[in-house]
């Protein structure tokens, strides 16, 4: 145990929300890492749509005393849940409403009463399971014959972030295929073909791109040497596929210190910069 962890802060976060609760899971995390050696223990309780779930809500937060972050758009029920925490003596606070706020002010529009309304099943949804079915369906090479279709196609030696990449593209509806560079292997002559989707190159450095192989064949319980963690195997690897990025002009992203995250946002400023017109949902 490092000494970071045995005096890290432990709290208790309830999230309550009346549609899925992703929102608030996302936004509390968000909040919570700007802290040092804070670790929140997280309590999430979704689809509270009745005063009946939110007795249950109240006496679980009773048991549990911490902060309280809510979504909660019905106003009896955000005031019953307001004021039962007023009466536990716990901090309680409305999430989206300062944001909302200034945007009802900005805008000067109303301020919707629907629940879930942020959910709803229109074109961005659909849009966004066509891309991660897509994203799916053509990872790791698989279905190169339909490259053409994709917006991007991710290309990298062997655990480069090539799929992770893809499926976080894909919740921003952008239709991503990744293709593996293979030792001993030609990539799929769809690549060097198409015309619509922009190809981008992901690379790593060697002594990262090690650490992260070995934990790969550590996790399969795979403790053999061979040229998959052999520094100069794995060197030879990346100069190889940085020389074809090059010949090809392809755009090259580094994702030695970059999180999937990061990665997906460089390959959209990649996409605008070549004046893609693939529409990037929030």
């Amino acid at each position: 145990m490092t000494q970071a962890s045995r005096f890290a802060t432990y709290f208790h976060i309830h999230l309550v929300s009346d549609s899925t609760g992703e929102t608030l899971n996302a936004m509390a995390r968000a909040v919570c890492a700007r802290f040092d050696d804070v670790l929140p223990i997280e309590h999430i309780y979704s689809l509270v749509r009745s005063p009946r779930q939110l007795e249950r809500v109240l006496r679980e937060i009773e048991a549990a005393p911490g902060v309280v972050l809510h979504t909660i758009v019905d106003k009896a029920l955000r005031a019953a849940l307001e004021q039962g925490c007023r009466d536990l003596d716990m901090t309680c606070v409305a999430a989206l409403d300062p944001l909302i706020a200034s945007l009802a002010r900005y805008l000067g529009a109303s301020i919707s009463t629907r629940v879930g309304a942020h959910l709803r099943l229109d074109h961005d949804y659909f849009n966004r399971m066509d891309a991660l079915a897509y994203a799916i369906s053509h990872d790791d090479g698989h279905a190169t014959q339909d490259l053409e279709a994709a917006d991007v196609v991710l290309v990298g030696v062997s655990r480069t972030s090539k799929t992770p990449t893809s499926i976080y593209l894909a919740h921003r509806g952008i239709r991503a295929a990744n293709v593996p560079l293979v030792p001993g292997s030609e990539p799929p002559p769809q690549l060097f073909q198409l015309k619509r989707a922009v190809v981008v190159g992901l690379t790593l450095s060697p002594d990262r791109l090690i650490e992260i192989r070995r934990n790969r064949l550590s996790n399969l319980r795979e403790d053999r040497e061979s040229a998959y963690v052999d520094i100069e195997a794995v060197r030879a690897e990346i100069v190889r596929a940085r020389r074809m990025f090059e010949k090809h002009g392809w755009p090259v992203i580094d994702v030695t210190r970059r999180s999937v995250e990061e990665t997906a946002a460089a390959v959209i400023n990649v996409m605008t910069a070549g004046g893609g017109q693939v529409e990037v949902l929030s």
